[in-house]
């Protein structure tokens, strides 16, 4: 059973969706992983596993293009080489659980990137193995993911809060008339709260009465706030959501306030809502008080990309296809106030004298990729460090 792959590289985690070519248009979660890479004294490295400082890289896929490079042990390795090894490790996982290689692959990137860091990432790729490979601005993946789900006429367009741990942005798309999607405007957030942000507000409130000098760990407090409701207990403390709500409401304006003069005059017919902070609750409430269209986001927005980059994937292969009915799947909709729930709806599509499908693409001969068999360690061999290891790290 064929299929494509699309790779999320995230600052905190990575996420891999498969798309099937003979089947429907929706993506599937493969796998997801830490973006940590650890290099070890056998010269190999370890992916997802946290290692001693100065050894362990984080953070890379956001970094590619820049010229100070990452110092792991006594090796330099620049960021956009980290990131491909970490999707050639990747894709060799995903191949393993599948059976078979991936007819291509998509690899998201942030919207803001030009054609130098494009270019480095693709030149990364090839250097390790990964040929066939599409590179997809995050909010555009978002978009074809929503567009699996919901009937999007030609001339429409989205609107995109993303909100991740590291990295807040906000975009507008359009649906062009081959049914694809084009990046029409799109603001990187600077000095905006992110997740880790609410993650430091929740941690504070348990201080807050715990005391100054307790201990309160960030990963309790990241997983509680993804699962949030009436209330939550971190730490042995329980914190309402009115509470964490109060904290955060001045983070949740200041992001929706960005968002809104990010989108301007443009009246989007939804705001697609992807990132892992998003589930914060205020956040929703903020979005969908301050616009006048639909607020969606999957029952897992963290995953929205990825999904998307696969079906982007799919498009690459067999090309647009017609539209097919829009799926019958549950949105999660962050607001309180039942007359701000929108359910996905159809839109009324345009006459046929206007819109007529595009004709049929040849299909496209991609060759398998040529990849080593997976591994949970690999060597570094298509890196060339600045000098050799002479003995172990407690040298």
């Amino acid at each position: 059973m064929s299929y494509v792959l699309g790779v999320d590289v995230g600052t905190t985690r990575t996420t891999a969706a498969v798309c099937r070519l003979d089947g429907g248009r929706d993506a599937e979660i493969a796998l997801v992983v830490p973006s940590l890479l650890q290099l070890t004294d056998a010269g190999t490295f370890s992916v997802g596993e946290a290692g001693p400082a100065g050894w362990t890289a984080s953070g890379f896929a956001r970094r590619v293009g820049d010229e100070v490079p990452f110092a792991l042990g006594p090796e330099v390795v620049p960021a956009e080489e980290l990131t491909a090894l970490l999707v050639l490790w990747v894709i060799g996982e995903v191949v393993a659980r599948q059976g078979e290689q991936p007819r291509h692959v998509a690899v998201t990137h942030p919207a803001g990137w030009g054609p130098y860091r494009r270019s480095r990432l693709h030149g990364a790729l090839r250097q390790v193995g990964v040929h066939d490979v599409t590179l997809v601005p995050e909010p555009l993946a978002a978009a074809e993911n929503h567009a699996v789900r919901a009937r999007v006429v030609p001339g429409s367009t989205l609107a995109v809060f993303s909100l991740g741990s590291h990295a807040f942005s906000a975009s507008v798309v359009r649906r062009t008339q081959v049914r694809t999607f084009e990046l029409v405007h799109h603001v990187e957030g600077v000095d905006h709260p992110v997740g880790t942000d609410f993650d430091d507000a929740l941690a504070a409130l348990v201080r807050g009465r715990l005391g100054k000098d307790a201990f309160v760990s960030v990963a309790e407090c990241e997983a509680a706030k993804r699962a949030f409701g009436p209330s939550v207990v971190v730490a042995g403390v329980e914190v309402t959501r009115d509470e964490l709500t109060e904290q955060l409401r001045p983070a949740a304006d200041q992001l929706v306030s960005t968002f809104v003069r990010a989108v301007g005059p443009v009246q989007p017919e939804a705001v697609l809502m992807v990132g892992g902070a998003v589930r914060t609750p205020v956040v929703g409430d903020a979005l969908a008080a301050a616009v006048d269209c639909r607020v969606l986001a999957e029952a897992a927005p963290e995953h929205s990309v990825a999904k998307g980059a696969a079906v982007a994937a799919r498009l690459v292969v067999v090309g647009p296809e017609a539209e097919p009915e829009p799926l019958d799947t549950s949105v999660l909709v962050h607001t309180r106030e039942a007359s701000l729930r929108f359910p996905v709806g159809e839109v009324a599509r345009p006459d046929d004298e206007e819109f007529t499908d595009p004709p049929p693409r040849p299909p496209v001969d991609v060759p398998p990729l040529d990849l080593p068999p997976p591994r949970s360690k690999r060597v570094t061999r298509v890196l060339k460090p600045t000098g050799r290891r002479s003995g172990s790290r407690s040298e």
